[in-house]
């Protein structure tokens, strides 16, 4: 399944948004906050969470959410993980990047071998309010809960960071705006990876794709670059410094 075949989640307030983002991508911009209204992309869209990682907690939660996505495309998504989506990954790999990684926790994940325990990240050092910040996404109504959609992860729990995939760093989600359809990838680094939103009994959904493949992808639509329009750019998961 090419990416031109993703569905996402469709957002009544989508084009409201989109309009504040293209002002705000020329210049800064304050937009008074409305329960009808979408974050702008200014810096003041994602209030300031107390519980932040700091930039040592940020690289140890990048390592361990870029190996647990890693992981999945590697064999399989783990039983775990249940609301399969493009969302749902994001979720469940920040949910799980949180948590204690314990010889309990690898089994669980698949990781209790030689060969996987040789390459897990250092442990996150993280207060227990820190530890519940996946249980706490923000939701476009201003409520919080574990569930967001993509929409809501990248308006009301991410920091814009740019058009030009260069900034990304290992973690970050690249947004598309189709339509009616939005949808994340993750920015891993060495691929970019994603969920079609569709699974079968042959097909897990799940995709990598090498960044200049996707760059020159056949379906314009789906190419990361600035003049793309369907592109809305790079963004950051908003606990993360910086």
């Amino acid at each position: 399944m090419h990416p031109s075949d993703i569905t996402g989640v469709a957002s009544a307030h989508r084009r409201a948004w989109l309009a504040r983002m293209a002002a705000a991508l020329v210049a800064p911009l304050v937009v008074p906050l409305a329960a009808s209204s979408a974050y702008a992309l200014s810096g003041t869209t994602v209030m300031p969470d107390p519980d932040a990682l700091s930039p040592e907690q940020s690289a140890a939660f990048r390592a361990w959410f870029v190996r647990i996505v890693d992981q999945q495309m590697r064999i399989g998504p783990t039983p775990r993980w249940t609301q399969r989506d493009c969302a749902g990954l994001v979720r469940f790999a920040a949910g799980e990047a949180l948590k204690p990684h314990d010889a309990k926790w690898l089994r669980a994940n698949g990781m209790s071998g030689i060969a996987d325990v040789s390459r897990v990240p250092p442990e996150l050092q993280l207060t227990p309010s820190q530890r519940s910040l996946a249980n706490r996404w923000a939701h476009i109504d201003g409520s919080v809960g574990p569930y967001a959609s993509a929409i809501a992860l990248v308006q009301r729990n991410s920091r814009f960071v740019a058009k030009d995939v260069n900034q990304a760093l290992p973690g970050d989600l690249l947004f598309f705006d189709q339509g009616d359809d939005q949808h994340l990838m993750i920015w891993l680094d060495r691929y970019i990876a994603y969920h079609t939103g569709s699974v079968t009994p042959t097909d897990t959904g799940l995709r990598a794709v090498a960044v200049s493949d996707l760059m020159q992808w056949k379906d314009s639509r789906w190419q990361p670059f600035d003049g793309n329009p369907n592109f809305v750019g790079v963004f950051r998961i908003a606990f993360l410094t910086p």
